[in-house]
């Protein structure tokens, strides 16, 4: 099922090309494409605003249960090749408001209370990088790359680079980054724990319109390996899923092993009395012989 702004389901390539993010929905799973090929995806207000509409969308139906986006990969892969030039200058002159406007549709990916895949082909530059930074998990192809891109254009780094960064690979490696030009390839970006890993290989065949039709397309190996981590929660309980990395958000904010044990008494003494609980014991049960 495809939605979006263009709301054609058919192969034309026209359809395809309208910037939008288009919504596909595939066994608990909503796999977001970031689109506007004829500029790499960059991120418009326009796009922005379509992000936060659509993770709303999907963060409210109860049959999603966890989300990857993405970047159109035609002609060829791009995750996201930052903000809008026009659009970033125009801001500079019309105040925060403005950049706020940009910075909304990762933001929205950053607050989504369902676990969040980014799979990245392709260049992630400026606010591309945020986009890859505010998910959860991030699944590198081979040829993504990850840039920031604010010095070179002698802009200050903006939509919370600096705090995500450094969260994940530390200062050095942001100010490195930031500061010292350093751009970092697939592999480099696994060594250093941007990304949880690298698929490589063909990645696994694509849905294109009907969903009872298969295309000769097909996924990227990230997309396909965030696909497939995606699933793992999609088939688990959607109010396990929530309390899970509600859990994880708080817990991250502690100093002592004793509190957290304290945040997750509440939520598991739940889990254990649910119905979900109940049956994934009788499937252990049966898969162990014991009764």
């Amino acid at each position: 099922m495809l939605v979006g702004m263009s709301t054609e389901t058919g192969s034309s390539s026209a359809a395809r090309r309208v910037p939008d993010v288009r919504v596909e929905r595939l066994d608990g799973v909503a796999l977001l494409t970031v689109s506007d090929p004829k500029r790499r995806n960059a991120m418009t207000g326009a796009l922005s605003e379509r992000l936060v509409a659509v993770l709303a969308e999907v963060g409210a139906d109860e049959s999603v249960r966890a989300v990857v986006v993405t970047g159109d990969d035609d002609p060829k892969p791009a995750f996201c090749a930052g903000g809008d030039l026009d659009e970033l200058a125009a801001a500079g002159e019309a105040g925060p408001d403005a950049l706020e406007h940009i910075y909304a549709g990762f933001l929205a990916l950053a607050e989504c209370p369902l676990p969040t895949f980014a799979a990245v082909d392709g260049p992630a530059v400026g606010a591309g990088l945020n986009l890859a930074l505010a998910a959860d998990v991030r699944i590198a192809g081979d040829t993504a790359r990850f840039e920031p891109g604010f010095l070179r254009l002698g802009v200050h780094p903006g939509g919370g680079m600096t705090w995500m960064a450094q969260r994940l690979v530390g200062p050095q490696v942001t100010t490195a980054m930031l500061l010292g030009g350093e751009g970092l390839d697939a592999s480099r970006a696994a060594e250093l724990g941007l990304v949880l890993r690298v698929a490589t290989g063909e990645g696994s065949g694509r849905r294109s319109g009907d969903e009872a039709e298969r295309s000769s397309t097909r996924r990227s190996a990230a997309v396909t390996e965030a696909l497939r981590m995606a699933g793992i929660a999609a088939a688990a309980p959607r109010e396990l899923v929530l309390a899970t990395k509600a859990t994880l958000r708080t817990t991250a904010q502690l100093d002592r092993h004793r509190d957290a044990v304290a945040v997750e008494v509440g939520p598991q003494l739940e889990s254990l009395r649910s119905e979900g609980f109940r049956e994934g014991l009788a499937r252990v049960r049966e898969a162990t012989g014991k009764r």
